[in-house]
C-alpha cells in the first residue's frame, strides 16, 4: 500500500476509536526511519489499547501487517513500525512528557490526512 494511503487508512482507524490531537508528521527529507509518523493520544490505558488495536486490524486487514509494536502492556506510550509509517499512541501525559513534535520538528507537519 502506499505510503500516503496507508497513513490516510491509520488515522481513520485512530479516529473512529475517538484518538485526540493526531498529527502527522512528514519525515521523508529528515530521516529514513520512514515516510510518516502518526501520533495520537487518548485519555486512558483502555483507550490507548483500543486505538492501537484498531490500527493493527484494519491496516492488517488491507494487507499491511504490523512489523513490530512496543509498549503495549503499559499503553503509555505505543509504537507500531509498519516500515513506511510509525504509529505512536500515547497517553497525554506520556505525550506531553516525550513531545515528539518537537523533536521532529525539522519534519513538515500535517494536520489533516487529507492534505498529505
Amino acid at each position: 500500500m502506499d505510503p500516503k494511503e496507508l497513513t490516510k487508512t491509520a488515522v481513520k482507524a485512530i479516529e473512529e476509536k475517538k484518538g485526540e490531537n493526531i498529527k502527522i508528521i512528514d519525515i521523508r527529507k529528515v530521516s529514513v526511519l520512514a515516510d510518516y509518523f502518526i501520533i495520537a493520544d487518548g485519555t486512558n490505558a483502555s483507550q490507548v489499547q483500543a486505538m492501537a488495536d484498531n490500527v493493527e486490524e484494519t491496516l492488517a486487514k488491507a494487507g499491511c501487517p504490523c512489523r513490530q509494536i512496543e509498549g503495549y502492556r503499559t499503553a503509555n506510550w505505543i509504537l507500531m513500525d509498519y516500515g513506511d509509517i510509525i504509529v505512536h499512541v500515547f497517553s497525554k501525559e506520556d505525550r506531553l512528557f516525550y513531545d515528539l513534535e518537537r523533536i521532529w520538528r525539522d519534519g513538515i507537519m500535517i494536520d489533516r490526512p487529507e492534505n498529505l
